[in-house]
């Protein structure tokens, strides 16, 4: 817990900025972030003439005190919420830091998903909090249903499984829109996550009842091609994503790959697949997982999320698909 005080004081801190300075709107690599009100200090001497392409000084990169909090990234430029609570796709992590704000703002998400499949049940929530376009810490719940199944495993009709997951993320380098095209936005991050089934998952099979994850993200949107690309390592021991525990007596930690390819149709609408490998510590054919999606942000602050997702075998019953919806609310 160490670690989320660490960034609530970063957050109070914010608080010390200087007095409101004249606003100015700069435009990037020739894109316009979406209200991308930026400070420029009065007598700073970095009044430009117009044309001129001189970069700004650091500061002029501080928002105004009463723009703490008011977001102006791109419209899906900061993600959608994953199943395990941080910003990315649907099943895959992303580099990008939730919420609208820009850097030196403050910003949060919250997301509901529910997953239908032949035999499951998936519901999860969560919100996450992002400080400049640097930090994002999150946090999510995880609920699977085993309705029948549950009955034929012989742990009851309809138990359900539960798991918190605790994020955290943090932008390393490049920038997701600006910059160069070959360099992504690069982010190392951290999922701990811990199964409220201790008992179950370990007479399953499992080592233990809780595991720590560890990334390494790239993603880059393409702006001129209209394609956002995405690539995560994933160094975890997980069984199905930690609902089944965390490894075995035989198997642990092992390395794992995520990739996203999106492409964006309008402001507001994105398609895109995405594949996520996981291992099979357990013995019980764990299948990696696949989906296709569309999401469409109906404002700056909420986005829809519908998918086909394909997860193959779960607890040993095989052909696990179905429909995926989630809703995020992002400020």
């Amino acid at each position: 817990m160490s670690f989320l005080a660490s960034c609530l004081f970063a957050l109070c801190s914010y608080g010390a900025l200087s007095a409101p300075a004249e606003v100015v709107l700069v435009q990037k690599d020739g894109a316009l972030a979406e209200d991308s009100q930026i400070e420029v200090p009065n007598g700073s001497g970095s009044e430009r003439s117009e044309g001129t392409s001189d970069p700004l000084p650091p500061t002029a990169l501080q928002p105004k005190r009463s723009e703490l909090f008011e977001g102006g990234k791109l419209l899906l430029t900061n993600g959608v919420s994953t199943i395990e609570g941080s910003s990315g796709g649907g099943i895959a992590r992303w580099a990008t830091i939730g919420g609208r704000q820009m850097s030196g703002g403050v910003g949060a998400a919250a997301h509901v998903t529910a997953i239908e499949l032949s035999d499951f049940g998936w519901r999860s929530y969560g919100i996450l909090v992002g400080v400049g376009d640097r930090l994002e810490v999150s946090l999510a719940r995880a609920e699977f249903n085993t309705r029948d199944v549950g009955t034929a495993l012989g742990i009851g009709q309809g138990y359900t499984f539960n798991l918190d997951t605790f994020g955290a993320k943090a932008r390393v380098a490049g920038d997701i829109v600006y910059g160069e095209a070959w360099l992504p936005q690069i982010a190392i991050g951290i999922e701990h996550k811990r199964s409220s089934d201790g008992a179950l998952v370990r007479a399953l099979g499992a080592a233990n009842d809780a595991g720590t994850d560890l990334t390494l993200s790239a993603t880059k949107l393409l702006l001129a091609h209209s394609l956002l690309l995405n690539a995560t390592l994933r160094y975890t021991k997980a069984n199905e994503l930690g609902l089944l525990g965390f490894g075995s007596d035989a198997s642990g930690h092992s390395l794992q790959v995520e990739g996203s390819l999106a492409y964006q149709l309008s402001r507001r609408a994105v398609i895109g697949a995405e594949y996520r490998s996981k291992p099979d510590n357990l013995g019980l054919g764990e299948d990696d997982w696949v989906d296709v999606f569309a999401a469409y942000a109906l404002n700056r602050h909420v986005t829809l999320t519908a998918a086909y997702a394909d997860l193959g075998s779960i607890a040993t019953i095989p052909d696990q698909r179905g429909a995926y919806l989630s809703a995020q609310v992002a400020f």
